[in-house]
């Protein structure tokens, strides 16, 4: 019985090593790494936005005229790269955007002006390369809805997403952030998208690490004891 333990004690501590060295190696480049490099603030820059001018501002009541909409579940007075806009979400869930000057309805930016809101975004030696526009939110970014990324030659090869109606940044990647994210998840053991740690492979891991030190403290005293038996009969024999 002792000895079908040990195998399986051995067993299920090899499989549970792979993932405690992937928990240290995680965690030893997410301390080493400093969260800010990670995030690309060293090349955040902040775009100086002309302050709201509230006497050219449409008021909420007739911006909803305007808009023709009843169902509001909210409405959001933004300063953005592109000027004032009122961000109206209906109770079901589907935005609008309008120009909180004009009242009128705003498309999605063009190319030129997300290449420029990009780099007023950017500070750093990199150039912007290009900029793409994205149909559907790519997982790196984290955010839903079409948007436009803007690419840059730095060290980092620093990415900005903007959003397709406002141009403000919603999220900064790199090869940096990359590397990071990449061991985040062998740490949290979750790739997909929510990066939460309340899945069930966690959980079940978890557990059998658990097993493995329960088993081998339970294990170590049955050795321990057995060891000590052995040394005191020797100890009354040689006496």
């Amino acid at each position: 019985m002792l000895r079908l333990s040990l195998q399986i004690h051995k067993w299920v501590a090899l499989v549970v090593a792979i993932q405690v060295l992937g928990w240290v190696v995680g965690g030893l480049v997410m301390t080493a790494i400093p969260i800010e490099t990670v995030r690309g603030e060293q090349h955040a820059a902040t775009p100086q936005l002309p302050p709201i001018d509230l006497k050219r501002l449409v008021p909420l009541e007739r911006q909803l005229a305007l808009a023709d909409q009843t169902d509001v579940g909210s409405a959001t007075l933004k300063n953005t790269p592109r000027g004032p806009i009122w961000v109206l979400k209906s109770a079901a869930g589907s935005e609008g955007w309008w120009n909180a000057y004009t009242g009128e309805n705003v498309d999605e930016i063009k190319a030129p002006e997300a290449r420029r809101y990009a780099q007023m975004a950017y500070k750093g030696a990199g150039k912007l390369t290009g900029v793409d526009y994205e149909e559907t939110a790519p997982k790196e970014a984290q955010v839903s809805g079409p948007l436009w990324r803007a690419s840059f030659s730095d060290a980092e090869h620093s990415r900005l997403y903007l959003d397709s109606f406002t141009g403000e940044v919603l999220s900064r990647r790199s090869s940096l952030w990359d590397v990071y994210d990449f061991f985040y998840q062998i740490h949290i053991m979750n790739f997909g998208a929510t990066r939460t740690y309340n899945h069930p492979v966690i959980v079940i891991v978890t557990a059998a690490t658990l097993f493995v030190v329960l088993t081998g403290l339970v294990l170590l005293w049955i050795r321990v004891a057995r060891d000590l038996s052995t040394l005191r009969r020797a100890g009354r024999a040689a006496g």
